[in-house]
């Protein structure tokens, strides 16, 4: 495959914020279609569903393509790999910009989210080939952020470029930075070969990797642990705006303090997982979400100050789980393996997200006046699902290290 510039490696520090860059970019294309749900169901008269669909168009196809490139994502280098991926995620980018209505729209989904979801795992995976165990969590913590930062700076901008340009103007907007982040990927980013030098068969390492009951039983968590988030994201903003009486205008705000919260929050989180141990702090982290969860879900209309306060412990609890159970995965298998496995998890997650997504189409009716009935049942899924993710999460294993030992452990 073609890669002519071979940089030489940057510090650990640098790489991740790099990669950081990549995951904003990613996770503010996902993110920012959903607090535009109330402008595009207004202005393409789209039903709950209809838009619940556009949600799933980008995690479904992201997770069916991670499924197909699990058995080969581990036979090349992972710079190579991920300058492909990202430069088709950054075309699939402007052609949402581009779209001209609906249909066209949840083409471009789909296709950022197939070059999408490969541009994450192979992100994950190169954190993972960088950063030694012991620190593993903190690493993950600081990609992470992208996601804070996504959150508090790219989603308000992206509404104001809504509000004053249109919807289009989010996604042309970001395959602009996406293309400046693409080039400083190629500039920086050395190759990462070291999963290629144990001179194993990748084919019989991949059907190593389907018969690996540890590698199965983090995949189920990972399903477990987004089902638990996604369950509410997609239609988290109309219910805001809709049942808790929040105004539109205050949506970006919503974003901004969860965003900043998270971005103080996420690194901490990590070196708390790395310390007391990542099954303690993913525990305690489920445990509080699900009580945020459950009172966002059933509230009626609140002040503005209450919603405000809501969302951002939200972001903290159950956006920063995250955190400690990516480094119960990422342990789960040897390096060998853990593109193929990431992909993998990838998969799970994005079908995952997809099926959540489809879901609150199914069950949330948009009624005249705004209010989405039955948004408490989406509420109560995520929370079951949490929990059942705490439970699978005491199964899974470290053989990072070469030997089994409980992934709580550091």
């Amino acid at each position: 495959m073609w890669a002519p510039h071979m940089p030489s490696r940057p510090s650990e520090r640098v790489l991740l914020l790099v990669l950081a860059a990549i995951q904003f970019t990613h996770i503010m294309d996902f993110m920012v279609l959903m607090p535009l749900a109330p402008q595009l169901m207004r202005e393409l008269s789209l039903g709950a569903g209809q838009f619940s669909a556009l949600v799933a168009a980008y995690s479904i196809a992201a997770g069916v393509v991670g499924l197909l490139s699990a058995p080969f994502i581990d036979r090349f280098d992972r710079r190579t790999l991920l300058l492909w991926a990202y430069g088709g995620f950054t075309i699939a980018t402007m052609l949402c910009g581009l779209a001209t209505n609906a249909h066209t729209l949840l083409l471009a989904r789909a296709l950022g989210g197939a070059f999408g979801g490969v541009s994450g795992s192979l992100c994950l995976a190169v954190v993972s080939d960088i950063i030694p165990p012991e620190r593993r969590a903190a690493g993950i913590g600081i990609v992470m952020t992208a996601f804070a930062f996504a959150a508090a700076i790219g989603v308000p901008v992206g509404l104001q470029l809504a509000q004053s340009f249109g919807w289009r103007s989010p996604f042309t907007s970001l395959a602009v930075i996406a293309a400046v982040v693409w080039c400083v990927v190629f500039r920086l980013v050395p190759p990462v070969r070291g999963h290629l030098q144990s001179g194993a068969n990748k084919g019989q390492a991949f059907k190593e990797l389907l018969r690996d009951a540890n590698a199965g039983r983090a995949i189920v968590f990972m399903g477990l642990m987004v089902l638990g988030h996604f369950s509410v994201i997609p239609l988290l903003s109309p219910h805001l705006v809709g049942d808790l009486a929040l105004p539109e205008k205050y949506l970006s705000v919503v974003y901004f303090i969860g965003g900043v919260l998270s971005v103080v929050t996420a690194p901490r989180v990590g070196r708390m997982a790395d310390r007391y141990g990542r099954q303690r702090v993913f525990t305690y982290m489920v445990a509080t979400a699900s009580v945020i969860i459950f009172a966002i879900a059933n509230a009626g209309p609140l002040p503005v100050w209450v919603t405000l306060v809501l969302g951002g412990l939200f972001f903290i609890f159950a956006s920063g789980r995250f955190v400690p159970g990516q480094a119960i995965v990422t342990l789960a298998v040897p390096s060998s393996r853990r593109g193929a496995f990431l992909s993998l998890t990838s998969c799970a997650r994005d079908l995952a997200s997809g099926i959540s997504s489809t879901l609150g189409g199914w069950i949330v009716v948009k009624q005249p006046n705004g209010h989405l009935a039955h948004f408490n049942w989406l509420g109560w899924t995520a929370i079951a699902a949490g929990l059942a993710s705490i439970a699978v999460a005491r199964t899974v294993h470290v053989q990072d290290t070469g030997g089994p030992s409980p992934a709580s452990e550091t």
